[in-house]
């Protein structure tokens, strides 16, 4: 060796650890140049690791060999003689335990472990692991930290070579676990163990088992390091722990009680930092989420929920974005409530809330209000029975003495409005005087403008009762509040519009004379976000009051939207992109010339990294120095050239999640930009054709990204596309049936071979259960629009998606605990069953491009979808089950003829279910099966006559789904009557039939329901005399021109022929209806 190479070598490394920057460059690119791409640079570094009497040197030194070992796949190393690999390998295990420094043992570590990863798998360096093993016993703690920690280094980097000796590593780190000196080795085994569990195979029971058996030991090393308050350790083995929650191996299998026990109380302990209890809550939130198999199975959630309530009723920082175990622990109650049974969740809850809100202590009745807000998402299905005990609590909690309780009240408003909106548009004449008074209090302002504009969200026709008066408060306010106040303001008023629509009209110029100021604010932080929010509601007026009136504003608003995307905020550009598809959805054809301008912006932001630049700023100039000169290997980031003369850039032991943070602002953008591409195809049409092909190959290139908001848009869209492409391809009707009968344009039939294999492709890994959802009701609408053409070459991929997820086996549903012969559980919390319901939106959709041809798929989904159907299912199970098999016989038509008494007696349980809703959909099941099934089922008439007695009791004040049950209803006994007159009653069914017209909630009915009324005026008019008067009534009601469209095209024709008809008999009588407008020839 060289002795003047290595002090050249070292001369250069004293020189980068300089902080001048001049000094550090010329260093740098002497070292590239001269030294970095000779192979006698590896020996001439281990020399300096073994020799400089400078620290920093030598860490230096360490850094720079494990790079030059490592790079090209060990090009350079390969190229040193193998006497001097040898003596390297033979002098580094004495360099890392004799230096002094720590940070040179962690570099000069992963130097060997860099060394390891080229020479084991080539069945070399034999005397490695013995010394490892004999290091980690060493009597010295400082050596077995050395040892502990290059073996996990070398196992980070290969395993491959010491599979066989995993059961020695298990013996060695049960001992190191419970190392009595040294903190730093029983966490470096968690790490270690964490890499293992990485590669243990779900058949290798040996290996699960001793690992399970050290879970204890590793539950205890975690609590040790929070008792020390370490939060670096802390993060790293809370790191381990989420990598064992999210394998596919069962390795926490029945440590789950024991694991949640800990992370609840250490989660409660408030001797800890409130970060490293935040660390423990949200590892408890993961464990919910990856293990709800093992909660429910155990029956965890109560326990769990009596261990979070206490901390929910801790104090919450002002500030929205900052974290604290308050909002961990409402975080966690949220995902009980979505991804648990609501009957394991909400008993409990409501218990806890009871008990909570009932506290002298206003910290606990704000908790209950929290608790109960959040838990709406995952059990608003559950909680709608039990509402008339709800609202007294949300009531008293409004007018609660204490303002945060009022604050926390408002919250759950606003949550209640978003899932049960019917619950809460019958509560307007309570809900919105209540928030109006809150809003005139500056404390409560921003949480009550909040609730209201929820509830104004959602409340339709009663908003002219308030209309007026809300207009005038928030108008007023706009003045006086806060810049963030006025942001929710503004929001209100959005919503306002948006229930008012046209009755929004007086108000729409002077509220877009104050906005005008607030689109062109150029502040960041709340600045940006009342512009944004008003950007937002522009759009909103737009789509209430409709283009003719929008127009003079039209242009100066697409104006500031494009300033918005000049501004360099990413929720500016997103408010922008939403602005656009409302503007093009408004103005059609009209929006047609933005395109050009329009379309390459959304490119763009769908091609910018998330990773922006100002993740790599470092603030602390000391910190800067170190990333520059590589002097601290826990920080150190270096360019160099690869030995090609390649740059590289070198993450050496830093913390990888902070420095490539995700800017989920940025995410947030592209997935509104990818679903802004299928809104503007479908309102601009033809205009938007020179973009449907790049705009195509950027949505599927969106499609393996993990956000799964971005994927779920690319979606959406990628089918819009090729809906609305089919659209203007002047398609024939297509007719049920396969192979199809009628053939679609070969460039549709290219673009949906372009979108469909990649959207298969991603199902296959897809693990997120409201992307598929969204995927299958996408399917779903395509194939009824497109046709049996959709399914050619495809049934069997879009069939086995379907049967996958109806039998609970998709990836989505998959739980590592569950074994595959376990029958997956009956009770499943609400977000599954919408899963399973768009499952069966697929499987309707196939039967109605099948037709009879579906008859063989039949005999597999029947038994799929009536198991959805049990007294123990949730109501939307039941209820979705017996809507699909309906939507299935409406498809088949007389191809369901040989399961017609299967169906038959399924539908006769369900329509004496207890919910309406589902005795809605048993009615409409019934009535279909009897209108097509080829056998006679008149034996059965009076029993279902029977079955539907009860539906037709409806009092004024009973719930949607009881009207619409009572119109189904009647729409089976028009079909009964249509296939066998002869076999209904009639002297008894039709007066009960006449009073329940006309029909005022499914509209869809009156086919049915006319269809049997013209029959009767043929066949037994004398039948009808008594209720002339009546009909005609009926008749004005849905010919009203200014009512709801009631009727299709054939059915009115022939209604007005009728009229004509009973016009000629008794002119009179129509004229006095007010039906002789629609005489014929009148």
């Amino acid at each position: 060796m060289d002795p003047n190479f290595v002090q050249g070598l070292h001369n250069l490394l004293a020189q980068s650890t300089s902080n001048d920057t001049v000094q550090l460059k010329a260093a740098t690119a002497q070292l590239n140049r001269e030294f970095y791409k000779n192979p006698l640079c590896i020996p001439a570094l281990t020399s300096i690791i073994a020799s400089s009497p400078d620290q920093a040197i030598r860490q230096l030194a360490a850094v720079e060999l494990r790079k030059r070992i490592s790079q090209g796949s060990g090009e350079l190393w390969i190229t040193v003689s193998s006497d001097q690999r040898q003596e390297i390998r033979s002098k580094l295990p004495e360099l890392v335990l004799n230096d002094p420094s720590n940070l040179v043992r962690h570099s000069t570590a992963r130097v060997i472990a860099a060394i390891a990863s080229i020479e084991i798998p080539l069945n070399q360096w034999s005397e490695l692991l013995p010394f490892l093993l004999q290091t980690c016993q060493s009597p010295n703690a400082v050596h077995r930290e050395v040892g502990i920690y290059i073996l996990y280094t070398v196992l980070e980097n290969i395993v491959e070579g010491f599979e066989n000796h995993l059961q020695e590593f298990f013996r060695l780190f049960e001992a190191l676990l419970n190392d009595p000196e040294s903190a730093e080795v029983r966490i470096t085994t968690v790490r270690a163990l964490g890499v293992i569990a990485q590669y243990i195979d779900v058949d290798d029971k040996q290996d699960i088992k001793s690992f399970q058996q050290l879970l204890p030991a590793m539950i205890n090393a975690i609590g040790q390091c929070l008792e020390m308050g370490n939060e670096t350790g802390s993060r790293q083995l809370f790191d381990v722990l989420e990598t064992l929650l999210i394998l596919e191996i069962p390795l926490l299998g029945q440590h789950v009680p024991q694991l949640v026990e800990f992370l609840l109380r250490c989660g409660a302990n408030r001797n800890y930092d409130s970060e490293l209890r935040v660390l423990a809550l949200n590892a408890l939130n993961w464990t919910v989420q990856y293990k709800k198999q093992r909660i429910m199975s155990h029956g965890l959630a109560p326990a769990i929920l009596q261990g979070l309530m206490p901390i929910a009723s801790e104090e919450e920082p002002e500030d929205v974005d900052d974290d604290a175990p308050s909002r961990s622990a409402l975080r966690i109650i949220d995902c009980l409530a979505t991804s648990l049974p609501p009957t394991q969740v909400f008993p409990p809850l409501r218990e806890l809330i009871q008990q909570y809100f009932s506290s002298p202590d206003a910290a606990n009745r704000r908790a209950a209000m929290l608790a109960l807000g959040v838990s709406v998402e995952g059990c608003s299905e559950f909680m709608t029975p039990l509402m008339p005990h709800v609202w007294p609590v949300i009531e008293t909690g409004l007018h609660d003495q204490d303002a945060t309780v009022r604050k926390a009240s408002c919250v759950a408003v606003s949550c209640l409005c978003e899932w049960l909106e019917e619950q809460c548009t019958a509560k307007h004449a309570v809900l919105v005087p209540t928030i109006m008074q809150l809003i005139e209090d500056p404390v409560t302002q921003r949480s009550a403008c909040g609730a209201l504009d929820a509830l104004l969200e959602i409340l339709q026709d009663e908003i002219h009762l308030y209309l007026h008066l809300i207009m005038e408060r928030l108008s007023g306010l706009l003045e006086t509040a806060p810049v963030p106040v006025k942001s929710v303001i503004i929001g209100a008023i959005g919503s306002a519009a948006h229930a008012s629509r046209d009755k929004f009209l007086p108000y729409f110029q002077p509220i877009m004379e104050r906005f005008k100021h607030f689109l062109v604010l150029t502040g960041e932080g709340e600045e940006q976000e009342l512009r944004g929010i008003t950007m937002d509601a522009v759009g909103t007026f737009a789509d209430a009051v409709g283009k003719d009136v929008f127009r003079p504003y039209f242009a100066d608003m697409m104006k500031q939207a494009f300033d918005g995307l000049q501004s360099g905020s990413a929720r500016l550009r997103e408010c922008s992109f939403l602005f656009f598809g409302v503007m093009a959805r408004v103005f059609e054809d009209e929006f047609a010339p933005y395109l050009p301008s329009v379309v390459p912006a959304l490119i763009q932001s769908c091609d910018q990294p998330e990773h922006g630049d100002e993740a790599f700023t470092i603030a602390n100039p000391e910190l800067a120095a170190s990333f520059a000169t590589g002097s601290s290997p826990a920080n150190a980031i270096t360019i160099t050239d690869d030995v090609n003369g390649n740059a590289e850039l070198d993450i050496e032991d830093i913390d990888v999640d902070k420095m490539l943070d995700v800017n989920s602002t940025i995410c947030i953008e592209k997935e509104i930009a990818a679903d802004t591409f299928g809104a503007l195809f479908a309102a601009t049409r033809t205009h938007f054709l020179p973009y449907v092909e790049q705009c195509t190959i950027k949505l599927v290139g969106l499609l393996p990204h993990y956000y799964d908001g971005i994927r779920k848009a690319a979606i959406d869209s990628l089918l819009e596309i090729i809906k609305t492409f089919h659209e203007l391809s002047n398609p024939q009707e297509w007719v049920a049936g396969l192979p199809p009968k009628v053939p679609i344009d070969n460039q549709v039939k290219e673009l949906i071979n372009h979108v469909v294999g990649p959207l298969f492709e991603m199902y296959e890994s897809e693990d997120n259960k409201k992307v598929v959802a969204s995927m299958c009701v996408g399917l779903a609408e395509t194939i009824q629009k497109v046709g049996p053409a959709f399914l050619d070459g495809r049934l069997e991929q879009i069939a086995n998606m379907a049967i996958q997820i109806l039998d609970q086996k998709s990836i989505c549903q998959q739980d590592p605990d569950q074994d595959e012969s376990d029958e997956a559980p009956e009770d499943q919390a609400e977000y599954d069953s919408m899963l399973i319901s768009a499952a069966g939106d697929i499987v309707t959709a196939l039967a109605a491009a099948m037709g009879p041809n579906f008859e063989p798929a039949f005999q597999t989904f029947f038994p799929l979808v009536s198991k959805y159907y049990k007294k123990n299912r949730s109501l939307s199970d039941r209820s979705s089950a017996i809507g699909c098999l309906s939507e299935i016989i409406s498809g088949m038509k007389g191809a369901v003829t040989p399961f017609t008494n299967d169906l038959l007696q399924l539908f006769y349980t369900a329509l004496s279910d207890d919910e309406p809703e589902v005795q809605c959909n048993a009615a409409f099941a019934s009535g279909l099966l009897i209108e097509h099934s080829n056998v006679d089922l008149s034996s059965h008439y009076l029993n279902l006559l029977a079955s539907f007695r009860p539906l037709f009791v409806v009092t004024p004040d009973a719930p949607p789904a009881k009207f619409n049950a009572r119109d189904n209803a009647m729409g089976s006994v028009a079909r009964m009557i249509l296939k066998n007159t002869a076999a209904v009653p009639l002297d008894q069914v039709i007066p009960t039939f006449m009073d329940a017209l006309p029909l005022k909630n499914d509209y869809q009915e009156n086919v049915p329901v006319f269809r049997a009324i013209f029959h009767l005026f043929r066949t037994n008019a004398g039948l009808l005399a008594p209720y002339m008067e009546k009909l005609l009534q009926v008749f004005a009601f849905v010919l009203d021109p200014n009512g709801a469209d009631m009727l299709t095209d054939e059915i009115r024709a022939e209604l007005i022929n009728l009229i004509g008809l009973l016009n000629n008999e008794n002119p009179a009588m129509v004229q006095a209806a007010g039906l002789a407008p629609f005489v014929p020839g009148s």
